[in-house]
């Protein structure tokens, strides 16, 4: 049977209030590394949200999957590590390291855990993505039972139509989820689009930094620039985000200065004229889109960010194009 080309996950569309109704089905949102499991024969790839591979630094998961009997399969899921305290995003970005013992010794340490929620291709190698959520869930669970059941390293999501109890799971010790997905029993799988809808108990939104400014007095980094790209693939300066730990700015800043780079955004710029301009403010530097930040924010005025932003880490599994403007919609 051919293969199925190449899929980018399905997302979902962050909103204020999730649905509710027999139709509608919840599942945590996992703080994690998104990952789509590929298997032929003997061979597995794993690929991230951004399409980049993750095999090399996630041999534990490589292995447990090549040695499953099952000779094909898809699997959506969630790569987590988990640290002392639950499931960390630190931790599990410390995988991505360039030195392959360095790995090899991280996943001895803390082993990473594959939580599947969703199956896009049978151990019999029939595409499931054309069919209702219902009967892929169904499969799935077979799958899981079938030959994971008994394996800690791969765990089935939850599910529930109870979204009572879903909104429970957002203070599970040990879980941190950022948030509660729900999905539609009936839809089919849509690779890259928005059709499951995600509660976050914080409003995120994943950023490109095309600029940054050095602080006052300063020869290193203040603030970092962010950027959306519109539906015209601009991108389109959003706000900023400041706050950097005084530690982490002397690497930072060497860091972004061997990114400066010309235009930096493609669309609405910083240091436009408006009443608010000054001398400083007009003054940015601009960088290749190569780095992605999450942040936290409030209120949106106009596609722009009314206040200054938090950032809370850096995302290298996200790519740049997948930073866009529907982040701002409710």
């Amino acid at each position: 049977m051919p293969r199925t080309p190449t899929i980018v996950p399905m997302e979902a569309l962050l909103v204020d209030r999730l649905p509710e109704g027999k139709d509608w089905r919840y599942e945590p949102k996992w703080d994690g590394f998104r990952c789509l499991a590929d298997k032929r024969a003997h061979r597995v790839t794993l690929r991230s949200k951004s399409g980049k591979p993750l095999e090399r630094y996630f041999p534990d998961i490589v292995s447990r999957l090549e040695n499953l009997a099952a000779q094909t399969f898809i699997l959506d899921g969630e790569l987590l590590v988990e640290g002392e305290n639950g499931y960390s995003f630190s931790d599990l970005q410390l995988r991505l390291h360039p030195a392959a013992s360095r790995v090899k010794m991280l996943a001895e340490k803390q082993p990473a855990t594959f939580v599947i929620f969703d199956l896009l291709e049978t151990d019999e190698g029939v595409n499931m993505m054309s069919a209702p959520l219902s009967e892929r869930r169904v499969l799935l669970e077979r799958f899981w039972k079938t030959y994971y059941a008994k394996d800690k390293a791969i765990k089935l999501s939850p599910q529930t139509d109870s979204l009572t109890e879903a909104m429970t799971w957002l203070n599970s010790t040990g879980w941190y989820i950022d948030g509660i997905v729900a999905k539609k029993m009936t839809d089919g799988y849509v690779p890259g689009e928005r059709v499951m809808q995600k509660y976050k108990a914080i409003r995120t939104a994943d950023c490109v930094v095309g600029g940054f400014r050095y602080g006052a007095d300063s020869h290193e980094v203040g603030s970092l620039l962010l950027g959306l790209y519109d539906n015209e693939g601009r991108l389109n300066h959003v706000g900023f985000t400041s706050g950097i730990p005084k530690a982490e700015k002397p690497a930072l800043t060497k860091q972004l200065e061997q990114l400066i780079q010309e235009p930096g955004f493609t669309g609405n710029a910083p240091g436009a004229p408006s009443r608010w301009s000054t001398e400083r403010s007009a003054q940015w530097k601009p960088l290749l889109p190569k780095l992605v930040v999450e942040v936290s924010f409030d209120h949106v005025t106009d596609n722009h960010f009314r206040h200054g932003t938090k950032l809370i880490r850096f995302r290298p599994d996200k790519s740049p194009k997948q930073c866009t403007m529907e982040q701002l919609s409710r």
